[in-house]
C-alpha cells in the first residue's frame, strides 16, 4: 500500500540522517539515501493526501510568508553573565560552593549563532522561535524546518521544549560567501551574522540555500522526563534524534578541571568544523541547579567564559598620515591584509606620536590586530622578537604631508595650522555635506576631491554655485543630466535645513551633532548664536570650557562671520526649526544604543531615523537602554545587552518598525 510505503520510507531517512548528523556514523550511501529520497518525493506528488507533516521532503523550503509573527516562551530565555579569566572563573565556583557542596559542572563549548527554541507534540516538530528579548521571540518554524540537522519527528512521541543554537558551519559560510561575490552580493562577515540573516528570511527557499545547523544543549523542563543532571539531558536530547556536543563537552568536578577543559576547547577552536566564542559552564545536577535559582536578569548557576578577542599577525609595511578638516595630523598603519574576526581589514589608526612611541611601531615590523570593541582594528603590540636589526624607529613628520606647513602641536596631537591646505579644504568640504550635518545627496568624497582640484568647490558656498556649471559638469566622465540634476536638487532642498545641521556642517571644533543640536535649540536663531558670550555658552548644560572657548575663537573671526553672512543671502535657513517628531510608540520615549555595522543604512542615519521618532540614543549599554539595535559584527554592547536581558532589534525588524 502506498501509504504504507511512504511511512517506510520516512523512517528509513531519518534513521539515515540520525545516524549522519547525530552519531556522525552515516551507515547509507550517498547514492542510497538520494534513491529512498526521490522515491518518496514521486510518491507524495502522485499520493498528495499520505504526505506527512513531519516528511523530510518539506526541507526543501518555498513557503513564503508577509513577517515574523511574536510568540512568547513560556519560560523565559536567559542568557548568562560573561567573566573572561581564570580569577571570574575561581570567583564563580567560590560563590557557587556557599550554597552547593561539592558541586560539579558541565563545560560546554559555547556556540557562536544565534539561540532557539523548538517545541514538539507528541513527537512532531510544531513550533520554532528565536530569543527574542528573552520572553518574546519570533515564530521562525518554516526556516527551522529546512535545517538538516532538525528532527522533524523524535524517535519518541513525547511533548518538550528543546534550546540549543542555530548556526552555519565554517564550510557552509564559505560557500555561501562565494556564491553571493559571484551574484555581485556583499559578503556576509562572519557564520553568525550570516545564519542570524538567514534564518529570518521571508523566503523559505533561501533559508533552505544557506545550509544551516542546529546544535541542542538545554531542556527547560528536565524534571518531567526523570532526569537529574545537564550531562543526562545532553544525552536524552542526542536519544531523541538531536545533534549535541557530546564529543565536546566535559564534566568537570574543581576549578582545575573547568580551567583545563576551557585551555582544550580554547585549542581546538579554530580546527572545528563551526565558530564558537567561548565556554558555558553549568552546575550539573539539576537539584543544585534549583536551589541557586535565578536573579531577575540572569541564571545564579551558569556563566559564559569569553575567550579573549581574536589576534591576528601581519607585517605594517607603512605608517600613512592624513590630514582632517580640523588640520588634525593622524598617523595610521597600513598593514598586509588580513581576516579579523570574520573582516577583512588593511588599515587602523595609530593615533598620534605618543601612541607611535609607546607602541614602538616600525615599518617592518610583524605585528598584532584585533578589533577593539570587536568593531575597531587596532594594533595590539609589535612582535619585538620578530623585529629585524635594520629597523628605523618611528618619527613623527615636521610638515604637512599635503601642504608642507610646518606642524604644531597641541596637547598630544600634531596640527597643520595652514587654513588654506588643500586636504583641511576638502575634509571640511566633505564634512559640510555629509548625512549629519547638510545631507546632501550624490557626493561621495572622491567626487568632492575631482571638483576641488578642477576648482569648481574651494569653499562651502561654492556648492551652491554649482548649478552656474552645469553644463560643463554634464560633460565630466560619469555624470549625465539626471544625475547632475539630481545633485543640483539635493544641493538646493539642504538650503531649508534646520540650523543644527548649518552649525554641525561649519566644522567648529569640538561641535559634534549632539552639541550643534543643543546650541540650536538654545539660541533659535544664527545671529543669536554669532552674537553669543563665553560666559552664556559655559552656562549651557553639556557645554564645556573646551567647547565654549572653540565657538568664542570661531565666532571672533571675520572670515567665519562673512562666510555666514554670504550663506545666509544664498537664501540657506538660518532658523531653528524645531524638532519634527514622527509619533511612533516603538520609539516614542526610549533610550536605544547601536552596535555593529548596518546593510541599509548608516549607523548616523538610524540614530536621526530614532530621534525623529522621539527616541533617543546614547553610546553604552545600561540598565536604562530600551532598546539594542544590532547590526553586523556586533561588539560586547551586544553581549551586554544579553546579559541585561534588553530588547534586541536586528536591522529588519527596525526596518519595519520604522
Amino acid at each position: 500500500m502506498v501509504k504504507n510505503r511512504i511511512d517506510e520510507l520516512i523512517q528509513i531517512i531519518n534513521q539515515a540522517s540520525y545516524e549522519y548528523y547525530v552519531l556522525d556514523n552515516p551507515t547509507m550511501t550517498d547514492q542510497e539515501y538520494d534513491d529512498y529520497y526521490k522515491e518518496l518525493l514521486s510518491l507524495e506528488e502522485k499520493y498528495p493526501e499520505f504526505k506527512r507533516e513531519d516528511s523530510p521532503t518539506n526541507r526543501v523550503g518555498g513557503e513564503v510568508i508577509d513577517k515574523f509573527e511574536k510568540v512568547t516562551h513560556e519560560k523565559p530565555m536567559l542568557s548568562f553573565d560573561d567573566i573572561f579569566n581564570e580569577e571570574e572563573v575561581i570567583a564563580f565556583d567560590e560563590r557557587i560552593r556557599k550554597t552547593i557542596k561539592n558541586p560539579t559542572y558541565t563545560v560546554e563549548p559555547k556556540m557562536d549563532g544565534l539561540s532557539g527554541s523548538l517545541i514538539y507534540k507528541n513527537g512532531v516538530l510544531v513550533r520554532a522561535a528565536t530569543r527574542g528579548d528573552g520572553v518574546t521571540g519570533e515564530d521562525i518554524t518554516v526556516n527551522v524546518k529546512t535545517i538538516k540537522s532538525v528532527p522533524l519527528r523524535l524517535t519518541k512521541n513525547i511533548d518538550i521544549e528543546v534550546r540549543g543554537e542555530i548556526y552555519m558551519s565554517k564550510s557552509s559560510f564559505e560557500k555561501a560567501n562565494i556564491e553571493r561575490e559571484k551574484n555581485g552580493e556583499p559578503k556576509f562577515a562572519n557564520p553568525r551574522n550570516a545564519a542570524a540573516g538567514s534564518i529570518r528570511q521571508l523566503d523559505s527557499k533561501i533559508a533552505a540555500k544557506r545550509n544551516l545547523d542546529f546544535m541542542a544543549y538545554f531542556l527547560p523542563n528536565p524534571e518531567d522526563y526523570g532526569i537529574e543532571t545537564q550531562s543526562e539531558s545532553l544525552e536524552f536530547l542526542k536519544k531523541l534524534g538531536f545533534v549535541t556536543n557530546y564529543k565536546l563537552n566535559t564534566v568537570a568536578h574543581n576549578v582545575k578541571e573547568i580551567i583545563q577543559d576551557i585551555h582544550s576547547l580554547a585549542q581546538q577552536r579554530k580546527d572545528l568544523p563551526f565558530a564558537i566564542d567561548g565556554v558555558v559552564l553549568k552546575v550539573n545536577r539539576l537539584e543544585d541547579e534549583a536551589l541557586l535559582g535565578f536573579t531577575s536578569r540572569v541564571p545564579r548557576w551558569g556563566i559564559a567564559y569569553k575567550f579573549p578577542a581574536e589576534e591576528v599577525l601581519t607585517t605594517l609595511k607603512e605608517i600613512k598620515f592624513t590630514v582632517g578638516r580640523t588640520g588634525k595630523i593622524t598617523p595610521n598603519a597600513i598593514f598586509a591584509p588580513v581576516h579579523v574576526d570574520g573582516s577583512l581589514v588593511s588599515k587602523a589608526t595609530l593615533h598620534n606620536e605618543d601612541y607611535c612611541i609607546l607602541k614602538d611601531v616600525r615599518i617592518g615590523d610583524v605585528i598584532s590586530i584585533r578589533k577593539a570593541g570587536d568593531v575597531i582594528p587596532e594594533v595590539v603590540e609589535v612582535k619585538l622578537e620578530r623585529r629585524k636589526e635594520d629597523s628605523i624607529p618611528f618619527e613623527m613628520i615636521s610638515i604637512c604631508p599635503m601642504c608642507a606647513t610646518p606642524l604644531i602641536k597641541k596637547d598630544a596631537n600634531h596640527y597643520c595650522p595652514n587654513k588654506e591646505c588643500p586636504a583641511r579644504h576638502i575634509e571640511g568640504l566633505i564634512h559640510f555635506v555629509s548625512r549629519n550635518a547638510m545631507n546632501v545627496d550624490g557626493f561621495g568624497d572622491r567626487i568632492i576631491e575631482d571638483f576641488y582640484n578642477m576648482g569648481y568647490l574651494k569653499t562651502v558656498v561654492d556648492f551652491y554655485s554649482l548649478k552656474n556649471y552645469q553644463e560643463e559638469l554634464m560633460m565630466l566622465e560619469g555624470f549625465g543630466t539626471k544625475s547632475i540634476q539630481n545633485l543640483l536638487d539635493s544641493i538646493e532642498n539642504s538650503k531649508k535645513n534646520s540650523l543644527e545641521r548649518l552649525l554641525f556642517g561649519l566644522g567648529i571644533r569640538y561641535v559634534g551633532k549632539k552639541t550643534a543640536q543643543i546650541l540650536a535649540e538654545y539660541y533659535k536663531t544664527m545671529d543669536a548664536f554669532i552674537n553669543t558670550t563665553y560666559e552664556e555658552l559655559v552656562a549651557i548644560d553639556n557645554i564645556g570650557e573646551m567647547i565654549a572657548e572653540s565657538i568664542i575663537e570661531y565666532i571672533n573671526n571675520k572670515e567665519n562671520i562673512q562666510l555666514i553672512e554670504q550663506l545666509k543671502k544664498l537664501g540657506l535657513c538660518m532658523d531653528y526649526e524645531g524638532k519634527q517628531i514622527i509619533e511612533n510608540d516603538a520609539f516614542q520615549g526610549k533610550t536605544f544604543v547601536l552596535t555593529g555595522t548596518l546593510e541599509h543604512m548608516t549607523r548616523d542615519e538610524a540614530s536621526a531615523e530614532i530621534e525623529v521618532r522621539g527616541g533617543k540614543v546614547t553610546g553604552s549599554v545600561t540598565s536604562k537602554t530600551d532598546i539594542v539595535l544590532v547590526g553586523a559584527d556586533p561588539g560586547s554592547k551586544y553581549d551586554k545587552a544579553k546579559t541585561l536581558g534588553i530588547t534586541i532589534w536586528n536591522e529588519q525588524e527596525f526596518l519595519q518598525k520604522l
